[in-house]
């Protein structure tokens, strides 16, 4: 038999010389039904998990087709009027598109650049810390604000920015300002307001992974590291980085998969008359035209574009990544 190969007798057929044999390719029937006989507890065991995805994420999903109708619940999803594209062309040339699509990206891209860096950093100054109750306390301390609600932190927010009574005014009196602006009235710092106020929560949360990653490298390369000289520096740069670059790839492709899906929540509740120029974004919008004005064939348009985006933007950087790094999602 060629290369010491084992097979059944099922699976060899006899050649007319040399008395050898030639291995018959099994069919993808075959080896599924061989799969299954050897790992079917698994598969059972996959079960509830696969009808809890079918029946949540891919059933309802035939509710798009009311994006190319003239949806009305009385009617239903098969008999209302068929419009094709006309919900989206008619967003498209609607002149609140580029206020809403810039709005969205500023939003989502300044999240990104400012939000993704800072839970690698603070993972790499904890795992620099030798005092493990220092570590744990300063660990609890980053942890804490994750946990509060997104009501509770736009509320926070809104009472810490009022102009009149908040900490902010506070502050601003102790500098002489009689009367400082309201910073949630002012465009300009909306997305400033809202973006480090996620970085503020979510950081420490944030860092788990990098801290699990980190702390699956090999000890011995710090050792190795010492022995040959290397200092701190030299140690996060050499093998810190390294030994966490999957984990930061294969986040900044699930980070840029989602860069159109900006907070709902938080948006909604620190929005008002006077930020609404910069406030306005897709999520918002496709709630204020689907469920406050009902118009929800246009909405379902609407988020159905916004979804098409992130899908694009995730095969895109999944597949760049994959070519670059080696490193990728499939």
């Amino acid at each position: 038999m060629r290369d010491g190969t084992k097979a059944s007798r099922k699976d060899r057929q006899s050649a007319p010389q040399g008395g050898e044999y030639v291995i018959r390719k099994k069919t993808l029937g075959e080896r599924l039904a061989r799969d299954f006989r050897q790992n079917g507890t698994l598969y059972l065991l996959l079960i509830p998990a696969v009808l809890v995805v079918a029946i949540f994420s891919y059933v309802p999903m035939y509710g798009i087709i009311i994006a190319f109708q003239n949806f009305k619940p009385s009617t239903g999803f098969w008999n209302s009027e068929w419009v094709c594209m006309a919900n989206f062309t008619r967003f498209f040339s609607s002149h609140q598109f580029g206020t809403i699509l810039k709005n969205t990206l500023s939003i989502s891209i300044y999240s990104l650049v400012a939000g993704y860096p800072m839970p690698i950093i603070l993972a790499l100054l904890l795992n620099q810390i030798r005092h493990e109750k220092y570590k744990k306390v300063l660990q609890t301390i980053t942890y804490m604000p994750h946990f509060i609600s997104t009501v509770v932190i736009a509320g926070m927010i809104v009472v810490f920015l009022n102009p009149n009574t908040g900490l902010y005014a506070q502050i601003a009196h102790l500098f002489g300002v009689a009367k400082p602006v309201d910073p949630l009235g002012q465009p300009k710092l909306f997305s400033s307001i809202y973006v480090l106020s996620g970085v503020w929560q979510h950081t420490g949360w944030d860092s788990i992974i990098y801290l699990a990653a980190l702390s699956g490298i090999d000890v011995t390369l710090y050792e190795a590291a010492t022995v040959d000289g290397a200092n701190r520096w030299d140690k996060i740069r050499y093998i810190d980085i390294p030994g966490m670059a999957p984990t930061m790839i294969i986040l900044l492709i699930m980070n840029a998969g989602g860069i159109m899906n900006v907070g709902f929540e938080k948006v909604f509740l620190l929005q008002n008359n006077l930020n609404l120029s910069a406030s306005e974004i897709i999520s918002t919008y496709v709630y204020k035209m689907g469920l406050i004005h009902q118009q929800y064939s246009f909405s379902a348009a609407v988020g159905l574009f916004n979804t098409v985006i992130n899908f694009i933007l995730l095969i895109t950087v999944n597949t760049i990544s994959r070519h670059v790094s080696e490193t990728s999602l499939w």
